[in-house]
C-alpha cells in the first residue's frame, strides 16, 4: 500500500464556494434589507412617540394603570383593566369563530371546489377583505344584533352554568322579558370582528394549502389514502405554519379593530367576563370615544392605553413568528 504525501501548502479542508452576485441581485438584496430596516425604524418611532406622550400619565398612575377599571384621568383615577379585558375577550371570540370558518373555506377552495367555483370564491373572499370596517359595523349594529338575540338567549338558557355564558338580570322563563340584556355584548362584537378577519386568515391558509407538494399528495393516494386522508396527512401538516400565521394575523387585526366594535358595544368600565351580557369595552374603542373631548392629561392617558395595545400586539405577532418558525413544513406527516 502506498501513501501519497500531501502537497506543501494544501489542506484537506473543502474550499469555500463564493457566489458572485450580479447587479440585479445586489439591488434586490439592498431593497429588501432597506425595506425591513424602514419597517423596524417606523415601529421604533411609533413606540417611542407613544411612550413619550404616555409618560406623564404612567408616572401618575404607576402600577395601578394595569389594575384599575375606572377611566377618570382628570381625577387621576384611571386604568385599562376593564378595557384590556374586553379587548382580549372580543379578540378570542372572533378567533374562535373565524378559525374554523377560515380553515374550512380554505380547504374547500384548495381541495374540493371546481375550477370555476374556485375563482369565484377567491374573488369574493378578497372582496370581503376590502370592505371598510364601518360597513361591518353598520351591518352588525342594525341587522345582526336584532337577529342574534335569540341565539344569545338560547345559549344563556342552557349553558348559564358556564360562567362566561351567564347573563345577570335575564329570566329565561319569562317570554316577555326584555332582550336589551343581550345586546351590545362581547359576543355580538366578536361575531362582527370574526367576519372581518376571516378573509385575511382564509387567504393566508389557502395559499399555504396550495403549496403542499404534489408528489406527497400522489404518494398518499398511491398508498390508498382517501381525500380526507391526504388532507390530514399531507395538506394540514405542510400548512401548519400558514394556519398559525393566518390565525395570529387575524388576532392582531381583531385586537386593534376600532370603528366596528365602537358602533356595536355599550361602553362599560368594569371587568365584564360574561360575553353574552350587555356592556363591554376595548382599548381602541376607548381611544375613539374619548379622543375628541380629552384634556392634555387625558390625552396622555389615552396614549398610555394605545401603548399597551401596541405592546400587546407586538407580543402576539412575535409569539406567532416563533410558533411558525418551529412548525417546519411537513413535520409530523405520517403515511
Amino acid at each position: 500500500m502506498t501513501f501519497t504525501a500531501p502537497v506543501p501548502g494544501t489542506t484537506d479542508e473543502p474550499r469555500a464556494i463564493k457566489r458572485s452576485a450580479g447587479l440585479p441581485d445586489q439591488l434586490f438584496r439592498g431593497l429588501a434589507r432597506g425595506s425591513g430596516g424602514v419597517v423596524l425604524v417606523i415601529m421604533l418611532l411609533v413606540g417611542t412617540f407613544l411612550g413619550y406622550r404616555a409618560w406623564e400619565a404612567l408616572r401618575v398612575a404607576k402600577g395601578s394603570f394595569l389594575t384599575t377599571s375606572a377611566w377618570e384621568p382628570d381625577s387621576h383615577h384611571f386604568g385599562i383593566a376593564a378595557v384590556l379585558t374586553g379587548t382580549v375577550l372580543i379578540g378570542l371570540v372572533a378567533i374562535v369563530i373565524a378559525l374554523p370558518l377560515a380553515m374550512g373555506t380554505a380547504l374547500y377552495i384548495s381541495e374540493y371546489a371546481p375550477r370555476r367555483v374556485r375563482r369565484t370564491m377567491v374573488s369574493l373572499i378578497d372582496l370581503m377583505a376590502a370592505v371598510p370596517s364601518v360597513v361591518y359595523g353598520l351591518w352588525g349594529a342594525f341587522f345582526l344584533q336584532s337577529h342574534i338575540v335569540g341565539l344569545s338567549r338560547w345559549i344563556a338558557t342552557y349553558f348559564s352554568w358556564i360562567p362566561f355564558f351567564k347573563v345577570n338580570g335575564a329570566d329565561p322563563g319569562d317570554p316577555l322579558a326584555t332582550t336589551t340584556v343581550y345586546t351590545s355584548s362581547t359576543f355580538i362584537a366578536g361575531i362582527v370582528v370574526a367576519l372581518m378577519v376571516t378573509p385575511i386568515a382564509c387567504s393566508v391558509m389557502r395559499e399555504t394549502f396550495f403549496q403542499a407538494p404534489v408528489g406527497e399528495r400522489e404518494g398518499a393516494y398511491a398508498l390508498g389514502a382517501t381525500r380526507w386522508g391526504v388532507i390530514r396527512t399531507v395538506v394540514l401538516p405542510f400548512g401548519r405554519g400558514g394556519v398559525i400565521g393566518g390565525t395570529m394575523l387575524g388576532l392582531g387585526r381583531a385586537l386593534g379593530e376600532t370603528i366596528a366594535v365602537y358602533m356595536i358595544i355599550s361602553p362599560a368600565f368594569v371587568i365584564q367576563p360574561r360575553i353574552l351580557e350587555n356592556g363591554t369595552n376595548s382599548v381602541s374603542s376607548l381611544i375613539a370615544l374619548r379622543y375628541g373631548s380629552a384634556s392634555d392629561f387625558g390625552m396622555s392617558a389615552l396614549m398610555a392605553a394605545g401603548l399597551a395595545l401596541f405592546l400587546m400586539t407586538l407580543v402576539v405577532n412575535f409569539a406567532a413568528s416563533s410558533i411558525v418558525a418551529r412548525s417546519r413544513s411537513g413535520a409530523g406527516t405520517e403515511a
